[in-house]
């Protein structure tokens, strides 16, 4: 669940990023009932199948399985500012009726990392942030200027690893402000989009 909105007096409007059709919007009707079995399913981060049918202008959803909430996320500002800009960033590269395979794998991965306390959020950030690009096409092979044989190697780490595999190393201070260096350049060269919640992050982590 990428994103979750009020509709109407009991309903939730839902932006899912599916495998097999990409972004969808979906209805959960009367999810906002107390007790009713669809309002856990329709907190954002829900990771899951969802069982959904298809109506005129939207999709409903029926039922589903969470395989993980992602709780953790809820208990750490930071954690979740981090991870709600995840969820921003793949809702701006998804795209309806295209697989959204890899995307979901990279945002699955990379919100188990903001749960893992040895992976430091701003290097899960930057990886999540290098990824997606190469996920939609929008990198280069190298970094946008030269920089130190540890970075180069961690940029392309980065771009050649499945999703599975990306959370497996860290950076030394020094290598890691370089390689926030050329991951911004790309991202502010490559994605002329402003994200609302890396504002908010921007303003936290200072």
């Amino acid at each position: 669940v990428l994103i979750s909105a009020p509709s109407g007096d009991y309903d939730r409007r839902l932006v899912l990023l599916t495998r097999e059709r990409g972004r969808i919007t979906a209805f959960a009707h009367g999810a906002r009932k107390p007790g009713n079995p669809l309002m856990a399913s329709s907190r954002p981060f829900s990771f899951g199948t969802f069982t959904l049918y298809e109506g005129r202008s939207a999709y409903n959803l029926q039922s589903s399985q969470i395989a993980n909430y992602f709780d953790g996320l809820s208990l750490d500002m930071e954690c979740t500012c981090y991870g709600s800009y995840f969820l921003e960033v793949a809702d701006y590269f998804s795209q309806e009726n295209m697989d959204g395979t890899e995307l979901l794998k990279l945002l699955y991965q990379s919100l188990r990392a903001l749960l893992n306390p040895s992976i430091p959020n701003r290097l899960a950030r930057r990886v999540f942030e290098l990824k997606s690009m190469v996920i939609n096409g929008e990198y280069t092979e190298e970094p946008p200027r030269p920089v130190s044989e540890s970075c180069s190697y961690a940029w392309e780490y980065v771009v050649c690893s499945p999703s599975e595999s990306l959370y497996k190393f860290i950076l030394k201070d020094d290598v890691m402000r370089e390689f926030e260096s050329v991951v911004e350049a790309s991202r502010r060269y490559y994605v002329r989009h402003e994200f609302k919640s890396l504002e908010i992050l921007d303003v936290l982590t200072g």
